[in-house]
Order: structure tokens, then C-alpha cells, then sequence
């Protein structure tokens, strides 16, 4: 049967000292997953089954050294750096002790946020879908495979703008821990090769304008640069 429309291929992330690429399926973000950054958004603290899980289509993402066109409708984007965990292997129902198995290999990501459309969002109890599916919403870095880097516990994890710190802290202060997330992720639905998940940011996210350069980087995994147009 034909296709009626020209049909497309998933989008991918290069991966480190390879000339393949890691075809995306699905992108989770998990969010209040630094205690610091759940206080300071005002949105509540971290009680529930897990801190909280968003979707963000494929078509979103945006490879380093990207340009990200400001998206209409805003006047507020937030980048928030995060430790990106890519799926390898197909599983449900997964056990922690078993979750890391299917894991392909991690890179630095940035979670861009239209912070105005998330509270408008919030106070007519819509959901959040808007303020993070827009074109280039999901910058990935390189993807390093276990292989390379094994998987990584603790680092340094920090976002600067134009050359000025915004954020930092160390994956190690995440809440919930890269194999107790898809341990979580797969007790709803399988976890699929191909899909990534964002784990979460530290404090400080702040508002970035056209024309501005962000440089990410997370100790033993890697570097994002984007630029802002």
C-alpha cells in the first residue's frame, strides 16, 4: 500500500566516534528530580510514585551545535541542562537491578521550556504538552555509549550562557536514580530501543533571549553547545 504523504524518517542523535546515528522513538523528561530545583519552581516537592513524567515528540530534537529559532507564542524560554539516557533494548516491567541492562549510552541534553506557556498551563488546568513540543525544544549532545562511559553515578553537571554559569550541581543528587526511572518508565508502558529519556535539572534555570549561546556539559559523558536565533 503507498503512503500518502512523503513519508519521513526518525529523527537521530550522532553517536561518539561513530558515523552511525541513534534513531529516536519517544522522549520522556522526568521532572522535580533535584530537590533543589523542586523547591525553587514552587510546584511542589517530590512525594508521589515519581517526580513527574512529560512527553515530548521525536521531531523536537535539535543535534549540538544546532540553532534554535526562538518559538512563537512566548516571551519566557527556560533551557534546563539534564543527563539524556538512551533505550537500547526493549523491556517491561523491569526490576531497578535489571534497568541498566537495557540502557544504549548517555549524552548532555537541554530541556527547553516556554516557562510563560507551562504557568498558563497550570492555572487553567490544561496540560503541559504546549510548553515543551516546539521545534528544536530537545538539544542532545553526542551520544556515548556504556561501552565508553559506563554508567555514570556522579559528575559535575553545569549550563553556562554567553559564558556566565546558570547552572550546576552533580548527577549524584539526583532523587530518582537512572535505573529506578526506567524501572518506573517500563511498569507503565514497555521502554522501547530508541526511546530517551531526560532525567531531570538543578536549580537556577533562567530566561534565555535570540542571539544567546549555551554551553552544557556533564564530567565523564560529554558537551552540548547551541545557539539561540
Amino acid at each position: 500500500m503507498s503512503s500518502a504523504i512523503p513519508i519521513w524518517g526518525p529523527p537521530g542523535i550522532p553517536i561518539a566516534n561513530s558515523d552511525q546515528t541513534f534513531p529516536v522513538r519517544r522522549i520522556y523528561t522526568i521532572g522535580r528530580n533535584y530537590a533543589d530545583h523542586a523547591a525553587e519552581t514552587g510546584l511542589g516537592g517530590t512525594s508521589g510514585s515519581v517526580p513527574g513524567i512529560s512527553l515530548k515528540p521525536a521531531d523536537s530534537l535539535l543535534t549540538d551545535g544546532g540553532i534554535l529559532p526562538y518559538p512563537a507564542a512566548t516571551r519566557h524560554l527556560d533551557p534546563e541542562i539534564e543527563m539524556v539516557v538512551a533505550i537500547g533494548r526493549d523491556g517491561e516491567d523491569l526490576a531497578p537491578e535489571d534497568a541498566l541492562e537495557h540502557v544504549y549510552g548517555y549524552a548532555v541534553g537541554f530541556d527547553m521550556i516556554r516557562r510563560d506557556i507551562m504557568h498558563d498551563c497550570i492555572a487553567n488546568e490544561h496540560s503541559w504538552d504546549l510548553c515543551k513540543s516546539f521545534a528544536g525544544a530537545s538539544p542532545v549532545g553526542l551520544l556515548h555509549p556504556v561501552a565508553e562511559v559506563g554508567h555514570p553515578h556522579t559528575g559535575e553537571i553545569a549550563l553556562e550562557v554567553n559564558g556566565e554559569l546558570r547552572q550546576q550541581g552533580d548527577i549524584g543528587q539526583l532523587i530518582w536514580k537512572t535505573a529506578d526511572i526506567i524501572a518506573k518508565l517500563s511498569s507503565y508502558a514497555p521502554v522501547r530501543a530508541g526511546d530517551i529519556v531526560f532525567t531531570g535539572t538543578p536549580k537556577g534555570p533562567k530566561a534565555v533571549e535570540p542571539g544567546d549561546r549555551l554551553a552544557g556539559q556533564i564530567s565523564g559523558i560529554g558537551t552540548l553547545h547551541i545557539s539561540i536565533k
